[in-house]
């Protein structure tokens, strides 16, 4: 087996990687940032770590393709009173739609497939 070539390998360590501002579909999104692991990929797709501030609030929205998050530390509450804390492993379907918000503030690992788009 030939080495790995450093072009084919991305590392990122969310204790030390500096956290950058999120922004995506034109829309910065007040008191969260973000370190992705592929910055080739759209802003909000493929795997990244999300803080969320103390008082966060995410804009409604509708996911396109299933999202994937992994609660790191701290709590995340849903619009409709679901708690999701550390440790917690949660899958959103495809056409959910949901606003989300945290007291305390939380740190989130995500992982949300890119929409194909027709050719």
């Amino acid at each position: 087996m030939k080495p790995i070539a450093a072009q084919d390998r991305v590392v990122r360590n969310i204790l030390t990687t500096p956290y950058e501002p999120l922004t995506y579909d034109g829309i910065a999104h007040d008191r969260m940032t973000h370190i992705t692991l592929d910055p080739r990929r759209p802003a909000g797709t493929g795997l990244y770590a999300l803080r969320m501030a103390p008082g966060s609030v995410s804009t409604a929205h509708e996911h396109p393709t299933d999202e994937i998050f992994y609660v790191l530390e701290g709590e995340l509450i849903d619009h409709d009173g679901t708690v999701y804390r550390t440790g917690d492993m949660v899958l959103l379907r495809p056409g959910t739609q949901h606003a989300s918000h945290t007291p305390a503030g939380c740190t989130l690992l995500v992982y949300q497939d890119q929409v194909e788009t027709p050719v």
